[in-house]
């Protein structure tokens, strides 16, 4: 999502998801996005079949069969970007990787002829992190995070014939799975912990986990190719392949939450001097009649300083957090360099696919682009400028307001080239 900075103020605000954004969440639910904001999101699971999804032929653009085998056999994959899983346990990497032979002795990649006696005997294959390694997914994940306003990841899950992967377990993420093909039989149960936080793993309620699991399923479908399924964090699932082998993508939301946000306000808490003092010489922490009272107190001071904290400086550390997760669409550096080698008042350039920004004054003499890895600082004067080059509502470099001349507009179009914040505009 682009940010722009609002009238009168300076913070940034979503802007309109992109048409692209809006077709990615649309393949994965078959409701419209405000009733699956509000009847689903977070709260309970949607079963989506083909026949109500706007391409019942599926979703092997995304990645097929032959593309699994394509990546497991002839691109060099490496460990993490590949986990063995047999009987609910991970089957150790050593069994299925290896050196890579001359000029590729690095001893952790795949190794097709082991993946094949592992798939071959009832492992589940997991292709971990495929947005940032599969092109089609690569895009697919950048459009679809813009729809959600959410960072998020990409695995795929090849189980052989009458296979299952893993026991029943919660995930602490938001997942939308996308059957490919073949068949996958799925039994949903409740939560036994609503709302997961990441560092709460199902294997410390595993008895739980087990208990629920043996009782009515809340959801016992199979999913056939083109059939999505979105499951909040926290519902319990198991999948197991049926007459066929399957593939499914799982599309983990890595959503923020509230406790992120008392994170956030507890690192910020550390400025004041009430909270930083130390207990009374000799205090025994054992104690609950000693602590009482320094408990008080430091409720106290909290809440006072809670009534003063800042939004802007919660948004900004979130703004840290969250950026960085997401990141936008790839470039190619060597055409980039073409480009700026060649640039001059004549070239479009356009604001590149999803890149998260925020243009705020710095100074009385500069303004800064926010970006999720670093912060630009250019002259106050091409704000205009550089207003309309982020906003996309000036793709022509000798078109930019606000500058005396095309040498002044061919500079700044030059830095964000060069920034990797603007791309050359498609033509034709």
């Amino acid at each position: 999502m682009t940010y722009l900075d609002p009238p009168g103020g300076h913070h940034g605000r979503p802007a309109v998801p992109s048409a692209e954004a809006t077709a990615a969440l649309a393949r994965c639910v078959s409701v419209e996005p405000a009733k699956f904001a509000a009847a689903h999101w977070g709260h309970t699971p949607l079963l989506s079949r083909a026949a109500d999804l706007p391409d019942p032929s599926g979703f092997t653009d995304l990645l097929s069969p032959a593309d699994a085998d394509e990546l497991l056999s002839r691109r060099g994959l490496r460990t993490p970007f590949l986990r063995v899983a047999k009987d609910g346990q991970l089957v150790a990497a050593s069994r299925w990787t290896g050196g890579g032979g001359a000029g590729a002795e690095i001893g952790d990649q795949v190794l097709d002829e082991r993946v094949l006696e592992q798939y071959a005997s009832g492992a589940t294959l997991v292709l971990q992190g495929l947005h940032r390694i599969w092109p089609p997914l690569v895009d697919f994940a950048r459009d679809l995070g813009l729809a959600l306003n959410q960072p998020l990841q990409i695995n795929a899950y090849l189980t052989p014939a009458g296979s299952q992967g893993f026991a029943t377990h919660y995930d602490t993420h938001d997942v939308f799975v996308l059957q490919v093909d073949g068949r996958k039989h799925w039994r949903i149960h409740p939560p036994v912990l609503p709302d997961p936080l990441e560092k709460q793993q199902w294997g410390g309620r595993a008895d739980e986990v087990a208990a629920t699991a043996q009782g009515p399923a809340a959801l016992d479908v199979v999913l056939a190719p083109g059939d999505a399924l979105y499951l909040p964090r926290g519902w319990l699932h198991s999948a197991q392949a049926q007459d066929a082998s399957s593939l499914h993508l799982t599309v983990g939301i890595r959503a923020l939450t509230r406790y992120a946000l008392v994170e956030e306000l507890l690192a910020l808490a550390a400025e004041d001097q009430r909270l930083r003092a130390s207990l009374p010489f000799g205090t025994d922490v054992a104690d609950p009649d000693a602590i009482e009272p320094e408990l008080t107190e430091t409720v106290e001071a909290l809440r006072d300083w809670l009534l003063r904290v800042d939004p802007g400086a919660v948004a900004a550390r979130l703004r840290q957090r969250a950026w960085p997760a997401a990141r936008p669409a790839p470039i190619r550096p060597l055409a980039q360099a073409d480009a700026l080698a060649t640039l001059d008042a004549d070239s479009r350039l356009t604001l590149r696919p999803g890149l998260r920004w925020q243009l705020v004054p710095h100074d009385p003499e500069t303004v800064a682009v926010r970006l999720f890895d670093r912060t630009i600082t250019l002259p106050a004067s091409c704000e205009p400028a550089a207003r309309a080059l982020l906003t996309g509502t000036v793709t022509r470099v000798g078109d930019l307001p606000g500058l005396p001349d095309d040498a002044d507009r061919v500079t700044l179009a030059r830095r964000l080239l060069r920034e990797a914040v603007l791309v050359p505009a498609l033509t034709g």
